[in-house]
């Protein structure tokens, strides 16, 4: 594996990130059918064959190339249905392009986000334990999925009918829900960073995206590859910047005005001012010069601490 360079720390100035955020941005793909979790375990990077009832998975949904079109939250609410949790934005190509693999199985896919409500919970209004990432829980009719914390906050999903009662708690603002997504290290991809990554370069072998121990599925042979050969170049990071950035923009070294060496994944306004990103960065991009985002003379960008460890192995 390549070493990966200790970046200098920087801080922003946490706002109070504990409520219950209403997620507009998020959408639902529902699989049903005896062979659902079949279906997925041969579609997408995680093992969906042994999911049981009481986790969730990350996993990515990748070309034959092995590059992301698609990231999920996924967890059964039954034997035979299990919900996909992703960006509104890929959800109706991805749901046509997942549909193409069927055939045969006993497997039924729909667009159902009109028939679930999504929130987002951190802080007080967590409900129960959460301290396990990709743990599922039932809270009468939600689903609530850990996900990684924030600055040391713990965060959940509540996934739950739409006529069901909304989670209690004070409003969190979604903006604050973004900054804390993008502070927990977790990429989500969007249309803007369609088809630019394989897994491991958004780090996702390492947070649990990835089985390398299971079958088959579309751009495998790639990652396994980039895992097993050492020939990953890029990773995610965790920066901040005075200026805004967004989703899809390019990242330059100082040393070369040409080349970018790397991309925004995705950011939001952090509340001390400027902007929190995950940016994917060639390693030998940290070798020198310092980072800006859009041309070689940007705003610069500061890496901050990666809150989770990095696999040296698998």
């Amino acid at each position: 594996m390549n070493a990966i360079p200790t970046p200098a720390l920087a801080s922003t100035h946490p706002p109070s990130l504990n409520g219950v955020a209403r997620l507009n941005h998020l959408g639902v793909i529902r699989v049903e059918g005896e062979d659902a979790a079949k279906f997925l375990h041969g579609q997408l990077t995680q093992d969906f064959s042994l999911l049981g009832l009481e986790q969730a998975r990350l996993a990515a949904f990748c070309s034959a190339k092995g590059r992301m079109q698609a990231s999920f939250i996924g967890f059964k609410r039954s034997p035979t249905e299990i919900l996909l949790v992703c960006q509104r934005d890929l959800l109706a190509a991805t749901l046509k392009r997942l549909s193409m693999f069927v055939m045969r199985a006993k497997a039924k896919l729909n667009d159902a986000s009109d028939a679930f409500a999504l929130f987002g919970l951190a802080g007080s209004s967590i409900q129960g334990a959460a301290d396990t990432p990709w743990a599922l829980s039932t809270v009468g009719p939600a689903s609530v999925v850990t996900l990684y914390p924030a600055e040391g906050v713990a965060r959940q999903l509540w996934v739950a009918p739409v006529d069901a009662a909304a989670p209690q708690g004070e409003v969190l603002p979604l903006d604050t829900w973004a900054w804390s997504e993008v502070r927990s290290g977790i990429a989500t991809v969007s249309q803007s960073v369609f088809e630019a990554f394989v897994p491991q370069m958004l780090n996702y072998e390492s947070v649990g995206g990835v089985n390398f121990k299971k079958g088959c599925y579309p751009g495998q042979e790639v990652v396994a590859r980039s895992q097993f050969r050492g020939t990953l170049k890029r990773r995610a990071f965790v920066a901040h910047c005075d200026a805004a950035l967004h989703a899809g923009q390019e990242v330059f070294s100082s040393s070369d005005a040409e080349q970018p060496v790397g991309l925004v994944v995705q950011a939001a306004a952090a509340p001390g001012g400027g902007c929190d990103a995950i940016v994917c960065l060639q390693l030998s991009g940290l070798e020198s010069g310092s980072l800006h985002g859009g041309s070689s003379s940007g705003a610069a960008l500061t890496l901050l601490e990666l809150p989770y460890a990095l696999l040296a192995d698998i």
